[in-house]
């Protein structure tokens, strides 16, 4: 399987998945404001959306969205125990992280990085603040659920890393810092981090 992604972007999230379960990847790097790939291909005959992550599978398949990507990726090494079993409760908690992360975090970065106004990336701030401080208030273990790492984890770590990078401030949010600093020296997590250059 190929993995299309950009340095410590939301691909980071199922690169994160991919080693914790011991899945190698093939990685293709693109650029997002040009819309290539590391190879000179044009990416949006990948992925239309010219977004990252995509993940090419074995049979030319293209699977896109980051949420369904680490699930993909879960259910492919069961044994992992990245995700919980269908059909349980927690199975549906993780889904719920999940569409959090991504529409009410990942999507309240987007005036910081992709040149909103004065006004815009402040509201973006308070936004993010506001999201950021529930997540801190439910961190009642070591992850999101609990004390096991689960795929959701991947995509929290992702995201909180953007924080220093654009300016908000993470002092309130002590359990959040303890759960990055927790996730960074995990060695999956180490090796996503590196083969992305960001180590």
């Amino acid at each position: 399987m190929k993995l299309f992604y950009s340095p410590g972007a939301c691909s980071l999230s199922p690169h994160i998945v991919a080693c914790e379960a011991g899945i190698e990847l093939e990685l293709c790097k693109v650029d997002l404001q040009t819309k290539q790939t590391e190879s000179g291909g044009d990416y949006t005959q990948v992925n239309p959306k010219g977004y990252v992550p995509a993940l090419q599978l074995e049979g030319g398949e293209v699977l896109t969205e980051g949420p369904a990507i680490v699930q993909f990726l879960a259910e492919q090494k069961p044994d992992a125990q990245l995700a919980p079993e269908y059909g349980t409760l927690d199975h549906y908690r993780v889904l719920e992280w999940l569409n959090y992360i991504s529409t009410e975090v990942h999507k309240t970065f987007v005036p910081l990085f992709w040149n909103g106004s004065d006004g815009e990336k402040e509201r973006a701030k308070i936004r993010l603040g506001n999201r950021f401080q529930f997540v801190e208030e439910r961190l009642a273990g070591d992850y999101l659920m609990g004390s096991e790492f689960c795929i959701a984890d991947a995509y929290l770590f992702t995201v909180y890393s953007w924080c220093d990078t654009v300016g908000v401030d993470t002092g309130n949010w002590p359990k959040l810092k303890a759960f990055a600093e927790r996730m960074a020296a995990r060695p999956g997590v180490q090796k996503a981090l590196k083969e992305e250059g960001l180590l």
